[in-house]
């Protein structure tokens, strides 16, 4: 299987995907422009390293010495110097992206393989991204307000609602072994996580659409279990499909999944995801806790429930 996606949300997703198959290909976001990552990039001529991590060691290994590793590479240094704040992770994954004469890719399997990672992570796109909005007051009437907002981070933090989201460069090269793994899928899955930022993102490149549009993979939704502030505010989950719908450029959906106690309008949301010619399933896939982030136990279950269906 094939998850697209990028920071907590891909996370998730992997860690309830590796509980059903140890054939798991992550395809992540590269347009992480704040924190660590951010410094890196405009430091380095290199791919954002901090989404690609996560997503390493979301696939690390159970054993005693690759779970300390993994706890390493997410380790943010302190201090006040020029190197506090970033993460091992990123500063290491950089440093062998450099020995490697600048192959993303063979850094990133090189890194898996210390890891002993339940599978692969692969960035999709082979250069930095830029992310574009169009950002829509939180008043609705004052439409002169809407303003064009670059970078992940201002995206991200810039109250309102965004309307319209697009990727400079518009056609980015896309490495050989993300289209060959989309090819060879029995499941690709979308989200959760930041709709705008992490979701939208990979069906906006071009090659990718083309490939998922081309595969015979089954094609599963994962829905955030509340709006984000910044992105979506207001969101209803119906909304959230409506948007993707949008985006699809002939892609075809399978599945949606939604927490079943994250859903008030269940009749909006299931037209809005037979809209798409999708199946809903509804099933408890948060926190036992409440908080807000998906439960890797009952997510998996949730996606046990739709792998075999055709």
């Amino acid at each position: 299987m094939v998850a697209f996606g990028g920071g907590h949300g891909l996370a998730a997703a992997l860690a309830a995907w590796r509980q059903l198959t140890p054939d798991v290909t992550a395809v992540v976001t590269v347009a992480d422009d704040g924190g660590s990552s951010g410094r890196i990039r405009r430091e380095l001529p290199v791919l954002p390293p901090g989404d690609l991590r996560m997503a390493l060691t979301a696939l690390a290994g159970p054993g005693e010495r690759e779970q300390e590793l993994a706890a390493l590479l997410q380790h943010r240094l302190g201090g006040s110097g020029g190197l506090a704040g970033h993460s091992v992770g990123n500063l290491l994954l950089t440093g062998l992206v450099e020995l490697h004469g600048g192959d993303t890719v063979r850094a990133l399997d090189a890194l898996a393989d210390l890891l002993g990672a339940c599978g692969r992570v692969l960035p999709m796109a082979d250069v930095p991204l830029d992310l574009v909005a169009r950002v829509e007051p939180v008043d609705r009437e004052d439409r002169a307000q809407v303003r064009t907002i670059r970078g992940q981070v201002a995206i991200a933090t810039t109250p309102g609602r965004v309307r319209e989201i697009r990727l400079s460069p518009a056609d980015p090269p896309v490495n050989p072994a993300v289209l060959e793994a989309i090819a060879a899928a029995d499941v690709v899955s979308l989200g959760p996580g930041s709709w705008y930022t992490s979701v939208l993102p990979h069906l906006l490149v071009p090659q990718l659409r083309a490939a998922l549009a081309a595969a015979a993979a089954k094609v599963v939704v994962v829905l955030n279990l509340e709006p984000q502030p910044g992105e979506t505010d207001g969101f209803s989950p119906e909304e959230h499909v409506t948007v993707l719908q949008a985006h699809l450029g002939g892609v075809a959906l399978h599945s949606v999944i939604a927490d079943a106690d994250s859903v008030v309008d269940r009749r909006g949301l299931l037209s809005a995801v037979r809209s798409c010619g999708a199946e809903l399933v509804l099933a408890p896939v948060a926190e036992l806790d409440g908080a807000p982030r998906h439960d890797p136990v009952r997510l998996s279950a949730a996606l046990a429930s739709v792998v075999g269906r055709r």
